[in-house]
């Protein structure tokens, strides 16, 4: 990919960005819509962070990450401090990929 053809989309995409708040115009969006929007975004992050774990390009893959995952899912459950999360899970896919 040239650098040319980058920088058309990345320009693309910030005018398909700009784009939203000029057609709302400072308008308020309705009830249902802001609850909807607010219902979508846990599966969506849900969706990003599966994908990332177990997706290997066009496969899935069951590796380090998944451990670290449920380990991070039962720290957040428990209402763990952020660091200690990422700390603990991080921790877990190390020692699992140097036992493996």
């Amino acid at each position: 990919m040239s650098w040319t053809v980058l920088l058309a989309l990345c320009a693309v995409s910030y005018g398909l960005k700009a784009v939203g708040p000029v057609l709302a115009g400072g308008r308020e969006l309705g009830p249902r819509t802001r609850r909807t929007l607010d219902l979508v975004s846990v599966p969506l992050l849900a969706a990003l962070i599966l994908t990332q774990t177990v997706g290997d390009g066009h496969r899935l893959v069951a590796d380090a990450r998944l451990p670290a995952l449920a380990v991070a899912a039962v720290l957040v459950w428990r209402r763990a401090p952020f660091l200690v999360v990422v700390l603990a899970a991080a921790g877990t896919a190390a020692v699992l990929r140097a036992l493996t």
